[in-house]
């Protein structure tokens, strides 16, 4: 099993640096160890909407982190490479809103968080507008 393309190898490699770090922000939160008021925009009210939001954000979390594996032939059971980039094309939209939002949020934390999902925009258009040598 290898990457595909170096450059595709290294936005590869990063992403899931960044995505794990997040995962890691993510369960911070749900450890109480950050307050979860400087997430989603402030507007969680009770652990019960935390819980919930924390642990769909790190299932979506875990999720893009499989397709990026599939991607770059690091598991064997791999959807389709149609199918893995659909995904990827999904993921690159939604960081993009999600970009826009983070731009105006409320508060600075979350606006911050407009450069991580600005980078993984860019990170998933760099894997994608790479030409995939092998078959899937």
């Amino acid at each position: 099993m290898s990457f595909k393309t170096n450059s595709a190898n290294n936005a590869i490699k990063i992403f899931l640096g960044v995505l794990f770090l997040v995962i890691l922000f993510h369960f911070c939160i749900i450890f109480k160890l950050i307050p979860y008021n400087i997430a989603w925009g402030g507007r969680l009210e009770t652990d019960t909407q935390m819980y919930f939001f924390e642990i769909i954000s790190i299932l979506i979390n875990v999720y893009l982190s499989w397709i990026l594996l599939m991607k770059g032939n690091l598991v064997k059971f791999k959807f389709s490479l149609k199918t893995i980039n659909i995904n990827l094309w999904i993921f690159l939209v939604l960081f993009l809103l999600n970009t826009v939002g983070n731009i105006f949020a409320k508060t600075n934390f979350e606006k911050f968080f407009a450069i991580i999902t600005g980078l993984f925009a860019v990170l998933i258009w760099s894997i994608l507008k790479q030409k995939s040598k092998a078959k899937d």
